[in-house]
């Protein structure tokens, strides 16, 4: 598929894809007129590289780390970063949950303010 649909195919813009192929994270064969031609599963790995540098890892460890997925075989340092990448995630997670959870008691608050006219915060 040309970088257009592929762009159209991932939400992601056609300058994002270049970025990715010039970091390496993403593979382009190149038709006689010099366009970029890719495969199909380069929607997946672009959805990959997305939810990766979304958790806040860097191209460069994306880079490292993508080979373990193709091949599923991890030297024991990769082994070592993605597990911490893991735990960053995890964190962020439990992070997001507080929040939510934060969320939902000014939600409630506010909604039992609106229901009995009583203004959030009283007073």
């Amino acid at each position: 598929m040309r970088i257009g649909e592929l762009a159209e195919r991932t939400g992601v813009s056609v300058r994002a894809l270049r970025y990715y192929e010039e970091q390496r994270l993403l593979a382009a064969e190149r038709s006689g007129s010099g366009q970029r031609r890719y495969a199909d599963n380069a929607v997946g790995r672009v959805k990959l590289i997305q939810q990766l540098y979304a958790a806040g890892i860097s191209s460069a460890s994306i880079l490292e780390m993508l080979p373990c997925v193709v091949t599923g075989v991890a030297a024991p340092e990769v082994l070592a970063k993605l597990r911490g990448h893991r735990s960053s995630v995890v964190k962020q997670i439990e992070e997001l949950q507080e929040t939510l959870q934060q969320l939902d008691t000014v939600i409630a608050g506010a909604t039992k303010a609106y229901t009995t006219g009583v203004p959030c915060p009283p007073g």
